[in-house]
């Protein structure tokens, strides 16, 4: 028998809605296994924090005795989900999702036990179907009932295009819960119309009901944006020990408990003390930071690596110190001999992804020059020439922001 206090901390802490609650602990009780389902579209090949968030409910789930049923979408990845898109995604190549299913799978498995996880790719399934299959399955929904989804709504009213394959989306997806007879399935909030047509279709078809498990949406590091790559205020689950640890001290201190409480196992009795503690400014903000990025970071690099990370932090980014190992690029590399732009530097050497961005952080003056001396000056011009006193030298080590450094050579 669970206890009141598992329950609880199964179905309230980390959960944004369950529908059906009531019917979702009544399962737990049972002593059921429970077939979980959580599906993703390799669309991108890498898994940050926000995803975590869902995964962490399902090594929650898996610890009871339930069983993971990881669907990889290699057929709806090739259609592209609409969710909280303004118009319709480019449809990827097989090959293109195969290479971001590998990547995906294996940083999957830093929070989820492999060993009690199932994993089916929808080909399984949709490599047989024929159209005399398709047509069956699109009749049990009508345009209206799909027009309600938001992102279609809004995009219809707008006379923005909406591609009949996105129509088909939900219903592909919600046709991998009767397939593998899905208990309970997992999803963020912006998920929840897909999940509940896969609730609706199992019982069209006679099954009984999936429970429909949504997860908050973790806020990004700028503490305003749902965490994205493309928005780029994310903290990848692959990062080195260094970097996630220097993003998650960027993140705003409201969101302090918000990622203590989805992102470790902190005791919610010391989550609570430490938010009434933030908010009588007993405790420095900065101090609970450390601890809450150090207890991430060791979730996926070890205590040691975590240790090191604090460390550097605070020599490097507090004291304004460099790192003892710094990485090394010859200007010879360039070719021609002469001193670049430095915002073609930036680009030739990885410290910005693109000569927009280059400019970018010079105009932001975020880009520093650091002697052999230990003297620092911030660039204000694209040209290091025009800049008095930047001239270049072997040694001189280049500071992007707070955590990117690069010697030259």
């Amino acid at each position: 028998m669970l206890s009141d206090a598992t329950i609880a901390q199964i179905t309230q802490r980390g959960v944004k809605e369950i529908i059906s609650r009531e019917e979702f602990i009544e399962l737990l009780k049972s002593g059921k296994s429970l077939r979980l389902k959580m599906g993703f579209d390799p669309s991108r090949p890498d898994i940050h924090l926000g995803h975590v968030v869902g995964l962490r409910k399902l090594r929650q789930l898996q610890e009871l005795g339930h069983q993971v049923i990881l669907i990889v979408g290699d057929w709806t990845a090739q259609i592209g989900d609409p969710s909280g898109q303004s118009a319709t995604r480019p449809m990827l190549t097989h090959e293109e999702v195969t290479a971001n299913a590998e990547s995906y799978l294996r940083q999957f498995f830093t929070v989820v036990d492999q060993q009690r996880t199932q994993v089916m790719w929808q080909s399984e399934w949709f490599g047989k179907f024929t159209l005399a299959d398709v047509i069956p399955l699109t009749s049990r929904f009508t345009v209206a009932q799909f027009l309600e989804r938001d992102d279609f709504a809004k995009r219809f009213q707008e006379h923005r295009p909406i591609a009949i394959t996105e129509l088909l989306y939900p219903l592909l997806q919600a046709y991998d819960s009767v397939m593998i007879e899905s208990d309970v399935e997992f999803g963020g909030t912006d998920q929840m119309f897909n999940l509940l047509v896969g609730r609706e279709l199992q019982g069209m078809m006679g099954q009984k009901r999936q429970q429909c498990f949504l997860m908050p949406i973790l806020v990004g590091t700028d503490g305003v944006q749902k965490m994205s790559k493309s928005l780029d205020n994310y903290v990848g689950v692959e990062e080195p020990p260094d970097d996630m640890f220097g993003k998650l001290m960027s993140i705003p201190d409201e969101q302090i408990i918000p990622y203590f409480e989805l992102l470790t196992d902190a005791p919610q009795k010391q989550l609570e003390e430490l938010a009434r503690d933030l908010s009588s400014q007993t405790t420095n903000p900065m101090d609970a930071k450390k601890d809450l990025a150090n207890q991430i970071t060791a979730a996926f690099h070890g205590q040691q690596a975590a240790d090191g990370a604090r460390d550097n932090f605070e020599r490097v980014v507090q004291g304004r110190d460099l790192p003892e190992e710094i990485p090394e690029f010859s200007l010879d590399q360039l070719g021609d001999g002469s001193l670049p732009q430095l915002s073609r530097l930036l680009v030739s050497t990885g410290l910005a992804s693109s000569n927009a961005a280059a400019k970018r952080l010079i105009s932001q003056r975020a880009v520093e020059l650091v002697r052999t001396s230990g003297e620092s000056y911030t660039f204000s011009s694209d040209s290091p020439g025009d800049s008095p006193g930047l001239a270049i030298q072997s040694g001189d080590v280049i500071k992007v922001g707070k955590r990117r450094f690069l010697r030259l050579i």
